[in-house]
């Protein structure tokens, strides 16, 4: 936990000025925010779709999909991640179409980091206040706080991979996550996750739950699905 009370927080940044990125990724890492980043707005919709973050960074003007587009497909669907739009343009009008839109928050190009930070943060305590902190699946916990899955209390040791993966189906459990969607969650700007390593991790992941109820399962063509199989005992 940092000092300002917030654990684990993940952040996705959308953002393709590369210089901007790398400036903006340290200042909020410095501060103990987990951060990811996409630099175009397709990109942007399935990060949303594959991981639960606390907030979104969201700049307008993006390659192939609008920041307003990724905004505007997150809300149709019910997610109610907090979103900050970062922009050049101040015109009122176009803050008043974002916010109509859904986005939680709105600063101008260039702002001090500082405000920045302090902005992220009132939105992250926000939906930290409002997510559970522990899930469940069967005798499958995890707790969100520590990061820290366990089979009936006993702690499981996994990579941070593995972990990635696990994460995103229970954050999911009972429904159908697509393979592209954690291959995506597990790759960064420098590095890609293939399909097959998604299996690769999917088949320890097996392994290392053999003694809980909670099972992954594969859907030929659909991805995977992680349920409580004594729920079908």
């Amino acid at each position: 936990m940092n000092a300002l009370g917030i654990e684990a927080m993940r952040l996705l940044l959308v953002e393709d000025n590369d210089q901007l990125a790398h400036w903006l990724a340290r200042i909020l890492q410095d501060d103990g925010f987990m951060l990811d980043r996409v630099s175009d707005g397709e990109a942007a919709d399935t990060a949303v779709r594959a991981v639960p973050y606390d907030v979104v960074l969201l700049d307008l003007n993006l390659p192939q999909l609008s920041g307003k587009s990724v905004l505007r497909r997150m809300r149709e669907r019910g997610d109610a991640t907090p979103v900050l739009i970062l922009t050049a343009t101040g015109a009122v009008d176009e803050k008043v179409i974002c916010l109509g839109a859904g986005a939680d928050d709105y600063i101008v190009k260039p702002f001090d980091a500082r405000e920045l930070v302090a902005r992220v943060k009132v939105l992250a305590r926000r939906q930290s206040s409002s997510r559970s902190n522990r899930l469940k699946c069967g005798n499958l916990t995890y707790d969100m706080d520590r990061c820290q899955f366990a089979v009936e209390g006993e702690p499981l040791t996994l990579t941070p991979r593995e972990h990635a993966v696990l994460e995103a189906l229970i954050l999911r459990a009972k429904k159908t996550v697509a393979k592209t969607l954690l291959a995506d969650s597990l790759s960064n700007a420098d590095t890609a996750t293939s399909e097959d390593a998604i299996e690769i991790y999917v088949s320890r992941l097996r392994k290392k739950l053999e003694k809980s109820t909670a099972t992954i399962i594969t859907l030929r063509g659909l991805g995977y699905l992680l349920e409580d199989g004594a729920d079908d005992e």
